[in-house]
């Protein structure tokens, strides 16, 4: 008994007891508030929110600390309920006093841990934003690329090889290869942190280079304002700390990598450059460590992939075919982009008339001309050829007007081929578009177009064989100008005016045009996206009887020479994004200094107008205006700038004038009611409001006719009640509107921007938006077909929308500044992406 007496550890009984009562290590008493203080704190402590931040190795110690103290937390929250239960005489005392006290220490102990951990938490220092190390490119079917891909790779992957260079003619798959080594990067696990794909062009600019970096690199969008210096220091900041590899697809020039602000690599780095080019000149310009010649594919790599392009069934129709094929492969020169290109024109010939006349053409074109550029460019002229008419063959044409990898919008093209009159628009119910839509997709399909989404572009190979074309053949009787380029800052003295029938300045640095050229052909003028442009002067427009496309659609614009309303054969005006004021503010000096309106007068001075588009002009439209856009008998298509809600009304009320619209923007409007109609505005596509005070957006879905209907009248309705055709929606310092659920009428949405709106609290109201789809059984779920949702700087924002688990087609979300939204949400959408 007495040996049992000595094993009781009456030392800590005796603790135990005094730690009921003393205050200076009252851990029992002190229990369940150090419990609420541990449990505040540790919420504090918690790195949930770093499950988009990337680490920085010099913090993983405290990471480590931090989790370990998490686990002992859990434990210790798990025995909660069971310690502070035993808890007596208000907490005071406990019916296991050992074991109280030892819990209680325990608590007071980890509370002063968490508490010190937290002191040294830093996020801003310790963490940043992470950034996928490589994304998957799209590579077509390769064919004898796999020795070139292990070649470079291991190059890549040397130590001793810094910079890599892969050089080749156009065409050759050097894009492809650099495609496959970054998909390499995603497959496997490699020590890089980060790797850069930019594209780069014959005519690039250091800020764009810079852009498509730090749009890699997911900072905020604040950069997008910087200057170039700005953006390079920045730039330098990131990769400085980070071990990088930059892809550079095809670069034409050597390249001041400092300027743009990328670190030169070194063997301390670690970090790598591998860039692909056209020119062996440019391999020793940019000191490279390495360089490998992307070839023409041999022959029977050449056959192999012609075979698979055209397809095995055309080959079992006939006996002679494949030899056929062969011959027409043989043509290609084992060049990769002309062997897709005409393998997929054949891929439909099935007789053997259809290879004789193939081999013919080719033949009779000349393939074995001395340079190379030639050569290729006639066997590629033989897809141009296949084309079925030549209204689609001027189409494919036009496109060789907007500069390298520059991507047009496929409804802007359209526009653009039915004012030049490639597509007549009166043969068809929807005015041509759907033909306009045809021809791109034939155009695509035949690889003489790229697909990009609501764009397309050309592969540089392809625009030049067009620009040849359009050259007469290297006969230098051009009837197309098209420069580009921050090298251009003059209009080029080298053109022929008196020829030219379309002229493309696209993307250039010109300032000032002072010449007053005669253009008796001219039918297009592309001045777009020229944010240096201020001034046009008197007489450049006064010699230009036949232009129907004219594009000034510039930043920098404030005014236009009064000779414009002499443009009578005029049919598309773009002024969007110009400076150019309201409608009769729109004055420039004239010969004998009184100021003109061209606006003023419009129906009269350019009567044949079917496109006008002053979207984010400062050109509102006002009484003055309408009435001028309502005796615009041709027109089609208007996108217009309102800031008044009874101008709004009205020109919904004018049928012909609204379904015209294809854009609207609602413009420092103050309302305490605006309604849209989705009868009128059928043809609406995009919408943007900003900086509007806007109490409520009300959704009109009825006819007129059905209006005027008595109740007894009214039969369901058989058709959609929303806006058809609205795929974009941007809506940026809104005030008046607690929610968005008017937006459940565009059912067919795919990008929506909200930002900056003080008062939003959700996007949907559900109960808003249930009430709605019970009088609208069309409408069952909101967002259905949304791709890309940004949200940024709604600091009320609590809810999106009830069903936001299930967007089904939501690819891109991003969303900044928005505190209230709770953090599963917005986890939950950016892991569904």
């Amino acid at each position: 008994m007495a040996d049992l007496l000595l094993l009781i550890p009456w030392n800590k009984i005796f603790t135990a007891a005094c730690g009921c009562f003393l205050s200076d290590r009252n851990y029992i008493h002190l229990m369940e508030s150090n419990l609420d203080a541990l449990e505040t704190t540790m919420e504090n402590l918690r790195i949930d929110e770093m499950i988009c931040l990337q680490r920085l190795a010099q913090v993983n110690g405290w990471l480590s600390r931090v989790k370990s103290v998490e686990s002992q937390f859990n434990d210790m929250l798990a025995a909660r309920s069971t310690e502070t239960g035993r808890l007596c005489l208000f907490g005071y005392c406990s019916e296991d006093c050992i074991s109280s006290y030892n819990y209680g220490e325990k608590v007071s102990k980890m509370l002063e841990e968490v508490e010190e951990l937290l002191s040294k938490k830093d996020f801003v220092e310790v963490a940043q934003k992470i950034i996928r190390k490589a994304e998957k490119k799209h590579i077509q079917t390769t064919v004898g690329l796999d020795t070139l891909v292990e070649m470079a790779w291991e190059s890549v992957m040397n130590d001793e090889i810094r910079t890599l260079g892969l050089y080749g003619m156009g065409g050759v798959g050097k894009t492809t290869l650099l495609a496959c080594i970054n998909n390499k990067f995603v497959e496997l696990e490699s020590e890089f942190d980060v790797v850069i794909w930019v594209v780069v062009s014959n005519d690039f600019q250091y800020e764009g280079i810079q852009d498509q970096i730090l749009g890699r690199l997911r900072l905020d969008k604040e950069w997008k304002q910087e200057t170039e210096k700005e953006k390079a220091l920045c730039i330098d900041n990131i990769l400085n700390r980070k071990k990088f590899v930059l892809l550079l697809d095809d670069l034409w020039s050597e390249m001041d990598l400092n300027k743009i602000g990328v670190p030169p690599p070194t063997r301390a780095n670690g970090s790598k450059i591998v860039f692909t080019t056209r020119s062996k000149e440019v391999c020793k310009h940019m000191k490279v460590d390495k360089q490998i010649e992307v070839d023409c594919l041999s022959p029977d790599k050449a056959w192999e992939l012609f075979r698979i392009t055209v397809g095995d069934v055309i080959f079992s129709g006939h006996q002679d075919i494949p030899a056929l094929a062969r011959r027409v492969a043989a043509k290609c020169h084992g060049l990769p982009l002309a062997l897709n290109v005409i393998g997929k024109a054949m891929a439909c010939k099935e007789t053997l008339q259809e290879w004789y006349l193939a081999i013919n053409v080719l033949n009779s074109l000349g393939h074995e001309f001395p340079g190379m550029k030639e050569r290729i460019l006639g066997v590629l002229k033989f897809s141009y050829d296949s084309l079925k008419n030549g209204e689609i063959k001027s189409c494919f044409l036009y496109c060789s007007l907007f500069p390298e990898d520059f991507e047009i919008k496929k409804e802007e093209l359209i526009e653009y081929w039915i004012c030049e009159g490639f597509i007549n628009p009166n043969r068809y119910e929807d005015g041509g578009t759907n033909q306009g839509y045809d021809i791109i997709g034939l155009l695509v399909r035949a690889h003489l177009l790229i697909d990009c989404g609501v764009k397309v572009k050309m592969h540089d190979v392809i625009r030049e064989m067009a620009l040849w074309i359009n050259s007469d053949f290297g006969k230098q009787q051009e009837t197309i100008c098209v420069k580009s380029g921050d090298h251009v800052r003059m209009i080029p003295n080298d053109i022929n005016w008196e020829i030219v029938r379309q002229m493309s300045l696209i993307r250039t640095h010109i300032w000032q045009i002072s010449c007053s050229p005669n253009c008796p052909n001219l039918s297009t003028l592309l001045l777009r996206d020229n944010i240096q442009l201020v001034d046009i002067s008197v007489g450049f427009f006064r010699f230009m009887p036949k232009l129907v496309v004219l594009d000034l659609s510039n930043g920098g614009l404030t005014g236009l020479p009064e000779e414009i309303s002499n443009l009578g054969s005029l049919q598309y005006l773009n002024l969007s994004r110009t400076r150019i004021k309201s409608s009769w503010w729109i004055f420039q000096l004239d010969s004998f200094g009184l100021y003109q309106n061209f606006l003023v007068g419009i129906a009269t001075t350019l009567p044949n107008l079917q496109v006008l588009k002053l979207f984010f002009s400062r050109v509102c439209v006002d009484d003055i205006l309408m009435e001028e856009l309502q005796h615009l008998e041709h027109l089609k298509i208007l996108t217009a700038n309102i800031k008044d809600a009874t101008i709004l009304e009205r020109i919904q009320g004018i049928d012909r004038l609204a379904s015209c619209i294809r854009g609207l923007c609602l413009l420092g409007m103050s309302a305490p009611r605006v309604i849209l109609s989705t009868i009128a505005l059928g043809g609406l596509q995009r919408l943007e409001i900003g900086s509007c005070n806007i109490s409520e957006i009300k959704i009109d879905w009825e006819s007129k006719e059905r209006r005027e209907l008595s109740p007894m009248e009214i039969l369901p309705s058989t058709s959609s009640p929303g806006f058809k055709q609205l795929s974009t929606v941007f809506i940026f310092n809104l005030e008046g509107q607690r929610d968005l659920s008017w937006l459940l009428f565009a059912q067919n949405l795919k990008k929506l921007e909200v930002g900056y709106s003080p008062e939003i609290e959700e996007i949907i109201n559900k109960e808003k938006g249930m009430s709605i789809t019970k009088v609208h059984p069309d409408i069952v779920l909101p967002f259905g077909n949304l791709e890309i949702l940004e949200l940024e700087e709604l600091p009320e924002l609590t809810e999106i929308c009830w069903n936001y688990r299930t967007l089904p087609n939501l690819r891109n979300f991003n969303v900044r500044d928005c505190p209230m939204l709770p953090e599963d949400v917005a986890k939950f959408l950016k892991l569904a992406e």
